[in-house]
């Protein structure tokens, strides 16, 4: 009996392979000629794109596993063996075993690239599909508030290089994630309803391991922009919302607790600090505010939500609160949660300035009426109306805190 060919990597993959070959080339080339921050610049890029490779065909394409974990294994010791360069003062041993492991590393990434080309093609699918994969909606209102803790943390205008890197940076690793959702979440997007069936990996136009190689490669090449171009903090913080997103919110707290979206909020409130950590290099009390004001608006804007898709969810078998706890407990958590939120947006203008703290105090204020309207007239229509204005409502807070130290 004759086994199934094994399947081609799609482009992204290869795209991402090639990358990593090229980027470990520039690694091996800037050790040569002693050029430091290029050559660490460049080991920064290769890095990430060498764990997506490896990632990926640890998922989908196990013939690629060992020469991609050899090349990453290799990189990683090149990197170690860095330290012994600046430790024993560039002795030429030293400096000889961190170019022959940089090497080594370009060699077994070459041979992934060109493995990457053989086997039974698979088809990629429509390109608007992969636009969808990125919830581009979603993507917007993660950026503006990223982009809103830039401002925060450069107390004014960041500089446009800098908040062009943030978003492009911060928009990739949005986009990695919310693909990723797509391939996890694709067998309760067909019990969803009509809405959710159509998704591009649920319906089946974008096969699975097309949608986890294009999810990783933007997570990868996230990381590789906002390590090079601004600081490793700021990457490593949005790959933490990307792993936190995907891993322990869609992975494990969706599908076993009712407190998914409470818990999981945190995943949606760290751009505000990838966006104030490439301003200042660190964190500070105002990016702590930033992010409680997100993790706080997360429970009242799904709830709202998962009151008009009850039905969807209980078909799904995901325990959100108005399926667990039904639908008046979720009105009263609502209405809970937006006191909660309202005061503490109050609270943080004290970090934040008059101008946020005043636009803090009107939109909030309608913000309570939608929620006490929600808890009297328990009707889908006060329902969609707090989960439409909760979207405005977070845009207009985070504008203002940008704006603020514009103006005062």
């Amino acid at each position: 009996m004759r086994s199934e060919p094994a399947i081609t990597p799609g482009p992204v993959l290869r795209l991402t392979a090639a990358a990593a070959a090229v980027a470990t080339g520039a690694v091996v080339v800037s050790a040569a000629v002693e050029l430091g921050h290029t050559h660490w610049g460049a080991a920064l890029v290769a890095l990430p794109l060498l764990v997506a490779v490896l990632v990926t065909a640890r998922a989908a394409y196990p013939r690629l596993v060992p020469s991609a974990a050899a090349a990453l294994v290799l990189l990683l010791a090149a990197i170690a063996s860095g330290g012994v360069v600046a430790v024993s003062g560039d002795a030429g041993w030293a400096v000889g075993l961190h170019v022959l492991l940089a090497g080594s590393s370009l060699g077994a990434a070459l041979v992934t690239c060109a493995a990457s080309l053989r086997g039974a093609p698979v088809p990629f699918g429509p390109w608007r599909d992969y636009v969808t994969l990125t919830k581009p909606t979603i993507m917007i209102l993660l950026l503006l508030t990223g982009a809103g803790g830039m401002f925060v943390g450069a107390a004014g205008w960041p500089g446009a290089v800098e908040l062009a890197a943030l978003l492009a940076g911060l928009g990739l690793a949005c986009g990695g994630a919310s693909a990723l959702n797509h391939v996890m979440d694709a067998d309760i997007d067909r019990l969803m309803g009509e809405r959710t069936r159509r998704r591009p990996v649920a319906s089946g136009r974008v096969p699975p391991p097309r949608a986890l190689e294009f999810g990783i490669a933007l997570s990868a090449v996230s990381f590789a922009l906002l390590a090079s171009t601004l600081n490793v903090f700021t990457a490593a913080l949005a790959l933490l919302g990307n792993l936190f997103y995907v891993v322990v919110y869609t992975g494990w707290l969706k599908r076993s607790t009712d407190q998914n979206i409470v818990i999981g909020g945190a995943a949606g409130a760290i751009p505000p600090l990838v966006g104030y950590a490439a301003a200042t290099g660190d964190l500070g009390w105002p990016a702590l505010a930033l992010f409680g004001i997100v993790f706080l608006w997360t429970p009242p804007h799904f709830w709202a939500l998962a009151l008009m898709i009850k039905e969807h969810y209980a078909k799904a078998g995901v325990p959100m609160l108005p399926v667990s706890r039904g639908d008046r407990e979720t009105r009263r958590q609502i209405l809970l949660y937006s006191v909660v939120l309202v005061a503490f947006t109050l609270a943080a203008g004290l970090l934040l300035g008059p101008v946020y703290t005043a636009a803090a105090g009107l939109v909030g204020a309608w913000l309570l009426l939608l929620a006490w309207r929600l808890r009297r007239e328990q009707t889908r229509h006060s329902a969609a109306a707090l989960f439409h204005y909760s979207l405005a409502y977070l845009a207009v807070l985070f504008v203002a805190a940008a704006i603020d130290p514009l103006v005062t």
